[in-house]
């Protein structure tokens, strides 16, 4: 891409901001912010302010940051730099996680091959956080950045001011500033005229699961559910999809017609979140493999609070209770309980992204559910997991 210099960028900032808010994106990264309104919010100052791009992926289920890093990094350098001559920053972070050797090789490749060709205009670093599944939160990548832990920060509003070094900074996810490089090359009505039903553009998805094909695919937002689920070919009857990742919600069959995107999942409660998609197949237990993703994210807390040091191990507990059988209803009650005591006071969107989780596999897994909670484990309690879940039983890294 052609970028102007510095003297000469206001107009092509001006002009590409237009672009990017008429194009309709959205934040690629889980919120589904919408990227124009995001980066007109960035505060302004007397110092020029720092980008963050966030290849972290921390989320064990998704794959779509590194699929973009390893096989396409350019562009997503040629996002970060067209951002960054936007809002006329004065240099460049990509945080890629530490524990992801394969994507920060590629991009250091990469960075090093533009500098080589007098290319960037502005510094581009590559940072390598520790990989936690919180340490990608804005906040906390920003806090590493600057020299803190990686852990999130507390922000009683949002959007919140972000700072390193004294700069505003503002922070997009790889696959975002990779969709800004195609706008900046297509154009607004190239990119809004692919999407449908409520969603513009392509975004990238990780299927994984009970599926005979799993990886990542592009797919057009407002796509049916059971339209992208085919690409990765399910094996059998579907029993529940996990939508967002591990912090998401579950649908169940009756919602698999709905278009994928923001507008399309809404009425179920669910979103896009990363693209991340976990198809749970009949022959596997609902309820125990929501148990085994509560209790892995029980332990990524980054222990700052009560809902994460106290709340999360015990409503790990209660599901691994129910689980193994031996629960009853006294246990679902108590376990409802805890769901509705963790919602909304935690220090940072942990908690309650797992309460969502937690909320939605109990309405979609009712048959099993009510099999143990009777004493009766179901037949499917037994079967391999099918979730991505590293270990995570040790002491974390945060610097």
């Amino acid at each position: 891409l052609a970028l102007p210099r510095r003297k000469g960028s206001h107009a092509f900032a001006t002009k590409l901001l237009e672009q990017i808010s008429l194009s309709g994106l959205t934040g690629r990264g889980g919120g589904g912010f919408p990227t124009g309104r995001k980066i007109a919010g960035l505060p302004g100052g007397r110092r020029r302010p720092h980008l963050v791009i966030n290849a972290m992926e921390g989320e064990p289920a998704a794959q779509k940051d590194s699929v973009l890093a390893c096989f396409a990094p350019h562009l997503i350098l040629d996002g970060a730099e067209v951002l960054a001559t936007v809002i006329d920053a004065a240099a460049i972070t990509v945080a890629v996680a530490r524990d992801n050797p394969a994507a920060v090789d590629s991009l250091t490749r990469a960075v090093e091959e533009r500098r080589a060709h007098g290319r960037p205009p502005l510094p581009i670093s590559i940072e390598v956080p520790p990989g936690r599944y919180v340490a990608g939160e804005e906040s906390a990548l920003v806090q590493w950045v600057d020299g803190g832990p990686a852990m999130p920060t507390f922000r009683p509003t949002k959007p919140a001011k972000l700072v390193v070094k004294g700069r505003p900074t503002l922070v997009d996810n790889a696959e975002t500033v990779a969709q800004i490089a195609l706008i900046a090359r297509h154009g607004a009505e190239w990119f809004a005229g692919v999407g449908t039903a409520g969603g513009q553009g392509t975004t990238l998805v990780t299927i994984s699961g009970t599926v005979e094909e799993p990886g990542v695919f592009e797919v057009r937002l407002g796509t049916p559910v059971s339209e992208v689920l085919a690409l990765a070919r399910p094996r059998g009857p579907i029993a529940g999809v996990l939508l967002g990742g591990y912090g998401g919600t579950f649908i169940g069959p009756g919602g698999l017609d709905a278009p994928f995107s923001a507008d399309g999942l809404r009425p179920l409660g669910s979103s896009v979140g990363a693209g991340v998609i976990v198809v749970l197949g009949s022959s596997t237990c609902g309820l125990t493999e929501t148990a085994r993703i509560t209790r892995w994210m029980a332990n990524e807390s980054a222990g700052q609070c009560g809902p994460c040091v106290f709340g999360l191990p015990a409503v790990a507990s209660d599901l691994e209770l129910l689980a193994s059988g031996q629960g009853n209803a006294r246990t679902v009650r108590q376990l409802r309980t805890r769901l509705d005591e963790i919602t909304g006071r935690g220090a940072c969107a942990h908690p309650d992204g797992v309460v969502r989780m937690v909320r939605s596999a109990l309405a979609v897994f009712t048959a099993d559910l009510s099999e143990h909670a009777g004493g009766r484990r179901c037949a499917g309690a037994s079967a391999a997991s099918v979730l991505a879940l590293p270990p995570n039983g040790g002491e974390l890294e945060w610097r």
